[in-house]
């Protein structure tokens, strides 16, 4: 894979004393995004409005597929209900700890969360370098506009927009560390807005990820194939295997974890009907957090 061509950066403009300046930059000229109450507004005059939650809606219209892409409310709310009960905490601690580690020294680092969904891991890291006496600059992007409004909900103090992976609003060289926790890949754009030296953390399923679930779901499950990628722009610094169970105790966690997953849009209905009969589930759960390093 390639690097995608890279788009000139925006040009710092010299700013009033006192304004805020986005982290994210204008995705129709690319140029610096100031801060107010009320949204982002940039030299050309180009303004996005503020939700009432926080976000800022940065997906041009002819870069939409459909009238509310990503992932629909239903599917946020049974992410959010299965993360909040701390399934996944394992996850969470070994990217707080990877993350701090990557940013030792950096008093005021610049992270992205690229498919932050509803914010509950970029929440995480955000308290984690906090408590490591930093003062991050938190952006998280995610296609779903369900899932970007509670994730701006969950860390006020972050940056959230509603925005494409594959066009980053963000200039070139603007970050210190990119998340993407089973989210889309896009290295040409990570590439492009990681500085020299910026650390990225990709999070993958591992070959047994939920394999229980899978065998009562599928007459023939198969295992996720797992292998190890070297990607332009980036130099491979080592992973963190995590390999654990648990054990869901109620229907009502079954089902928002199986809502979460991309099984719910290719599940035969006999599969379906089957996991909704359980009221108890033990699963096989793993995960891989990549870590590469911005040549």
């Amino acid at each position: 894979m390639r690097i995608e061509e890279q788009r000139p950066a925006a040009t710092p403009t010299a700013e009033p004393p006192g304004t805020e300046v986005s982290l994210f930059c204008c995705p129709l000229c690319g140029g610096t995004l100031q801060a107010s109450a009320h949204g982002l507004k940039c030299p050309q005059g180009h303004s996005f409005d503020r939700a009432r939650e926080g976000y800022v809606h940065l997906l041009p219209p002819n870069r939409k597929h459909s009238k509310d892409p990503g992932d629909d409310r239903q599917m946020v709310q049974a992410r959010a209900a299965f993360l909040e009960r701390g399934w996944y905490l394992p996850l969470r601690e070994a990217l707080e700890r990877m993350s701090v580690s990557a940013l030792a020294g950096t008093a005021s680092p610049a992270v992205l969360d690229s498919g932050c969904g509803e914010g509950w891991y970029t929440q995480g890291v955000d308290c984690a370098l906090r408590q490591a006496g930093q003062t991050p600059h938190i952006a998280g992007i995610d296609i779903s506009r369900n899932a970007v409004r509670k994730a701006a909900r969950r860390v006020p103090s972050g940056e959230f927009a509603v925005a494409s992976a594959y066009h980053l609003p963000l200039g070139d060289g603007t970050c210190d560390l990119l998340l993407d926790v089973f989210s889309p890949l896009s290295v040409g754009e990570f590439a492009r807005v990681l500085r020299p030296g910026g650390t990225f953390l990709y999070v993958v399923p591992s070959a047994r990820h939920l394999w229980q679930m899978k065998e009562i779901l599928y007459p023939q499950p198969y295992e996720n194939p797992v292998k190890r990628e070297d990607y332009p722009g980036f130099a491979y610094a080592g992973a963190e295997e995590l390999r654990f169970s648990i054990t869901l105790d109620s229907t009502e966690q079954i089902m928002a974890l199986f809502h979460m997953t991309p099984y719910t849009w290719k599940t035969p209905e006999a599969g379906v009907r089957q996991l909704e009969s359980l009221d108890v589930l033990a699963t096989e759960v793993g995960f891989t957090v990549h870590q590469y390093r911005r040549l």
